[in-house]
């Protein structure tokens, strides 16, 4: 393992909540580098294994060659580089407890309540009873955190004041699963969430954040410069110690 020029990200696809930690890196504007990686596929290697125990991304290779992993700690690794704040707020504040409660329940709370649908999907071999169980039940904690969620948040265009912090790149990188897993009636999303349906209106449309989707597509796309290119994942693994002869 060595140092590298930049940290080098693992965004997941498809689908992945590290789209939410692009959107993050595109908004601090401190260079990176990102690897695109292949949930269905890639990631299901024994090297992938070895390079993160969880088999999941995110994950990130710092600027020392350390791997780090968990959304919440690269998070912090991140707030920790934002000298300029622009994604994060002074340590000790009121906005930075307040930003690391609304990370803390995104990450955990309301990213869980996805779990068994997800579970739904990739079941091989399960009876389509079994399937809609299990939906069944994602739907209603869905609700609930969506519930819990909009009662957290005040009238202001962001989850704390007026500009987007690593709380909304948290946030966008889940929000969407709720499209995809059809969790709630489309009819029902702006009516009874209206604070997260506006919220998700206005990162979705944050050139960062279409930036994150491009990348997760595969699509030649330019964003702030920041990403200072691609990073195939077997060399990532080869520079951590991943990959074996």
């Amino acid at each position: 393992m060595h140092s590298v020029s930049e940290p080098i990200f693992t965004s997941g696809f498809p689908l992945g909540s590290s789209a939410g930690l692009v959107t993050a890196l595109e908004w601090l504007g401190q260079p990176y580098r990102l690897t695109r990686v292949d949930m269905l596929g890639e990631m299901r290697t024994d090297a992938y294994e070895r390079f993160n125990g969880r088999v999941e991304t995110p994950a990130l290779v710092t600027d020392k060659g350390d791997v780090l992993t968990e959304t919440m700690a690269i998070a912090l690794w991140l707030e920790g580089r934002d000298q300029e704040r622009r994604i994060s707020f002074a340590p000790g504040t009121f906005e930075a407890d307040r930003m690391h409660q609304f990370i803390a329940f995104l990450n955990t709370g309301f990213t869980g309540a996805f779990f068994s649908m997800w579970v739904a999907l990739e079941s091989e071999g399960a009876t389509e009873e079994y399937r809609e169980t299990l939906r069944a039940f994602g739907r209603e904690f869905v609700a609930k955190r969506h519930k819990q969620l909009e009662a957290m948040m005040g009238d202001s265009d962001y989850l704390i004041g007026d500009r987007p912090t690593l709380a909304d790149a948290v946030f966008a990188g889940v929000a969407r699963w709720v499209d995809f897993h059809e969790a709630i009636d489309p009819k029902d999303y702006a009516r009874n969430y209206p604070r997260i349906h506006a919220l998700r209106q206005r990162i979705e449309a944050d050139p960062a954040f279409r930036f994150a989707v491009a990348i997760e597509d595969g699509e030649p796309v330019t964003g702030s410069g920041a990403m200072k290119g691609l990073v195939p994942l077997e060399d990532v693994l080869r520079m951590t110690g991943a990959l074996r002869a």
